[in-house]
């Protein structure tokens, strides 16, 4: 793939950094920190352009927390004046690791949420017999900064862009050289990226017509267990040998129309239902959200507004009757 140049001064230009603030504070405009940002916002936006004109970026202001859903996992969010920056960086940037992206990579690129991922499995599911289901131990910990970087070098002509590339992933290390901090803009897209050379390798070397993957899950189809045994391996490998990742335990194969667990959806030929895991904690939010709302912590305008998000991954699968029975026995507003 030919590399892309000239694109470290139009990340640094005004009118790239204004779009930038606007889409950081998307969803966020009342977070003091946004609201400070805005109240001298050509100031700070000149600060930041000065700083990526003397190649002297300030990195790694993050604030660390936990969250517990589905799964528990270490957020590093970074400041505000560093989301704006991840912001003009992909502005530009995200073009050029589309172009790289297969056609079945989801996740982090337009169109192609999980609805579209669901919908792609399932067709895969009508056509294959057999499902091989896997995903990536601690892949965001795991990341290699030194692979990555050669990889980035390959698509990326701008010096200073790929020093500055290099400075944020110096940033964050779970071991050395190792790690992306999971919550940041950049973090979504390298990551991504750098599985990029896993489909690739699915894709072109060894000739798999079904697969598709949504971030560090992903799922490949064939007509025989020993296919896809013998592709496991070839993956297993490739993963050891060439971005230096494992696998997670509790690897799947069985028949597609045994139902296929992928991102909270359990999907059969015939029909899309909910995982187990899923409807608990579809379960556990609507008595969440009632205990908030009759102990008076939760208006009813954002009752609404949660549940509504909450249905709306529900609706998506063949659940209406567990959805209903839920609403009643749980919903405020049912």
């Amino acid at each position: 793939m030919k590399r892309t140049g000239d694109l470290y001064l139009r990340i640094a230009d005004s009118e790239n950094l204004r779009l930038a603030f606007w889409k950081a504070q998307k969803g966020k405009k009342d977070r003091q920190e946004v609201q400070e940002y805005r109240q001298q916002l050509e100031e700070n936006l000149q600060t930041l352009r000065a700083s990526l004109l003397n190649r002297d970026v300030p990195v790694g202001d993050y604030r660390y927390f936990t969250v517990r859903d589905p799964k528990e996992r270490r957020i590093c969010a970074a400041s505000f004046r560093e989301r704006v920056l991840h912001h003009a960086m992909m502005n530009l940037c995200e073009p050029v690791f589309e172009r790289y992206a297969i056609h079945d990579t989801y996740a982090c690129r337009p169109g192609k949420g999980t609805h579209r991922a669901v919908t792609r499995a399932r067709e895969f599911g009508k056509r294959f017999r057999f499902c091989l289901k896997m995903d990536i131990a601690g892949c965001f910990d795991s990341i290699d900064h030194e692979v990555l970087m050669r990889m980035l070098a390959r698509l990326f002509k701008d010096r200073e862009l790929l020093n500055l590339f290099e400075h944020i992933l110096a940033s964050y290390q779970t071991a050395p050289g190792k790690g992306l901090p999971i919550g940041n803009l950049t973090s979504q897209h390298f990551a991504n990226f750098y599985l990029g050379r896993l489909d690739h390798f699915v894709k072109e070397t060894l000739r798999t017509k079904g697969y598709l993957r949504y971030m560090d899950d992903f799922l490949a189809f064939g007509n025989s267990p020993e296919e896809l045994k013998v592709l496991l391996s070839r993956i297993r490998d490739y993963l050891d040998d060439e971005l230096h990742l494992e696998l997670k335990k509790g690897i799947q194969l069985k028949p597609s129309k045994a139902g296929v667990s992928f991102l909270g959806y359990r999907l059969f030929p015939d029909r899309i239902g909910l995982t187990r895991r899923s409807r608990q904690r579809f379960i556990d939010k609507l008595r969440l959200y009632e205990g908030d709302y009759l102990r008076g912590a939760l208006p009813e305008s954002e009752l609404s507004r949660r549940m509504q998000s909450v249905i709306a991954f529900t609706e998506w699968a063949d659940a209406s009757g567990f959805r209903c029975s839920a609403l009643s026995k749980y919903g405020v507003l049912s």
